[in-house]
């Protein structure tokens, strides 16, 4: 199974905004600490609005920050939310399936089994749980002890896709 950028780079998104959870931060902040470009961020940062993720405030002194406690907010959520589907195969597609195998195939169960699988696995992790190590992600983020932009800098850059 693979995510696409868009959902990846919410992921990375939310925890950024998980590790400077007592403030506001900005697109341009986010876009230099993981190396994102800004205008992937803009379209990300409204979905994540619009699914209550995140919450925004708009204007001069605006920015966003998490929609509810990065405790409330699982994996598994995100990313059934972030993707556009999940038609691993032609079958998956009630509408379009047009494989003539489908009626003795047993494939779409397999695939069936291992996709509700991996969202049981997803669904036990809470944004709290894959950014609870704050101190070394503000450190690889290029974040001060406060978690606020600071003199140092990123250990580890971001490739961009």
């Amino acid at each position: 199974m693979r995510l696409t950028d868009f959902t990846d780079y919410s992921l990375r998104v939310l925890m950024y905004t998980a590790v400077r959870s007592d403030e506001l931060v900005t697109i341009a902040e986010i876009s230099e600490a993981l190396g994102i470009a800004r205008g992937h961020l803009v379209k990300i940062v409204h979905a994540l609005g619009r699914a209550g993720y995140l919450s925004t405030t708009r204007g001069r002194t605006g920015g966003l920050r998490l929609g509810r406690p990065a405790s409330r907010i699982t994996v598994g959520d995100v990313v059934r939310t972030m993707e556009p589907d999940f038609r691993m195969v032609e079958c998956f597609d009630t509408e379009g399936n047009a494989c003539v195998i489908t009626a003795a195939c047993g494939l779409r169960g397999v695939l069936g089994s291992a996709l509700r699988a991996y969202f049981e696995v997803l669904d036990k992790f809470t944004l709290a749980d894959i950014a609870a190590d704050q101190a070394k992600l503000s450190r690889l983020l290029g974040l001060g002890a406060a978690g606020a932009p600071g003199s140092e800098r990123p250990l580890v850059r971001v490739a961009r896709k």
